[in-house]
């Protein structure tokens, strides 16, 4: 199964539409600029809010706490490193591997891949896919994927 992620371009703040595999749209992601760091807001269709991700202040490196339905699940957290991205992820115990700077990563549980992430070249706005076997994990690599775009943003 597959999301497909694709930002808005014109807007005045970060915000995603969130496409199934049909084209139905599933979920939508609203950044909110606060005088210390942001939040991202991820809502259903219904426009129910589903999950947040919060920006923690004072930290070195970029950090984004996840919370879904109120509860607070986990935290991706930027890494010092010379050419590519590395994140300290504590987060479902998941991992993530691979070239965060070209958008294409796995996420394992344990020895599984459970995600895949990359990012569609040549369309309008960046367009990111998410693709899961279980949907379960879809919320879950949803907002995981959210939290990295937000960390690799922060320092631009």
């Amino acid at each position: 199964m597959k999301l497909l992620i694709k930002q808005r371009v014109f807007s005045w703040t970060d915000s995603y539409d969130v496409y199934d595999e049909s084209g139905n749209i599933r979920y939508f992601v609203k950044a909110e600029l606060l005088a210390l760091g942001h939040q991202l807001h991820v809502y259903d269709h219904n426009k129910n809010e589903i999950g947040v991700i919060h920006q923690k202040i004072l930290t070195f490196l970029p950090a984004f706490e996840i919370e879904i339905g109120g509860r607070k699940k986990g935290l991706i957290q930027k890494q010092f490193s010379f050419l590519n991205p590395k994140y300290e992820i504590n987060y479902n115990g998941w991992r993530v591997e691979g070239n965060f700077l070209g958008w294409d990563y796995d996420v394992y549980n344990g020895c599984s891949r459970i995600i895949h992430i990359s990012k569609e070249i040549l369309s309008w706005g960046d367009t990111y896919v998410i693709d899961y076997a279980n949907p379960a994990d879809e919320l879950d690599g949803l907002l995981l994927v959210i939290a990295i775009d937000a960390a690799n943003c922060n320092n631009d």
